[in-house]
């Protein structure tokens, strides 16, 4: 579902090349830029596919963890934050306490048995490892 994002916002700024090609008086400049605009859109599309992340996003109960091939057990406790919700594909932002951030995509179509799940923890509020610590 990803891919598809990426080439309906291709298709977007080739619209916009396209159109403003044909009302752009000067259409040297306008062809010249409209093909970097496209150029650019179209590396953004092929890098962010390549380079997005692969893991799993684990909700303990508690905490957000990250795990991935590289990195199995998740230590690091991650605030995620819902960026778009389009009710069957979802932007993540989460980040742990280092700052490190990641971006992701999930999909209803992964696990659609556990969809409602990861909503409802999502928009749960939560805890931080600060608030777990009982006082003495």
């Amino acid at each position: 579902m990803q891919a598809l994002i990426y080439l309906g916002l291709w298709f977007a700024v080739l619209a916009v090349v396209v159109r403003w090609i044909w009302l752009s008086p000067n259409s040297n400049m306008a062809l010249l830029l409209g093909i970097g605009a496209l150029a650019a859109s179209s590396l953004a599309g092929i890098f962010g596919m390549k380079f997005s992340p692969i893991g799993q996003l684990v909700w303990d109960g508690q905490r957000w963890h990250w795990e991935s091939l590289a990195y199995q057990v998740g230590t690091a406790e991650y605030e995620v934050f819902v960026a778009a919700d389009f009710q069957h594909i979802v932007l993540l932002h989460i980040k742990n306490h280092a700052n490190a951030k990641l971006w992701l995509w999930v999909e209803r179509d992964i696990f659609p048995e556990r969809w409602l799940d990861l909503r409802r923890a999502i928009y749960s509020p939560h805890r931080t490892a600060a608030d777990l610590i009982a006082p003495a």
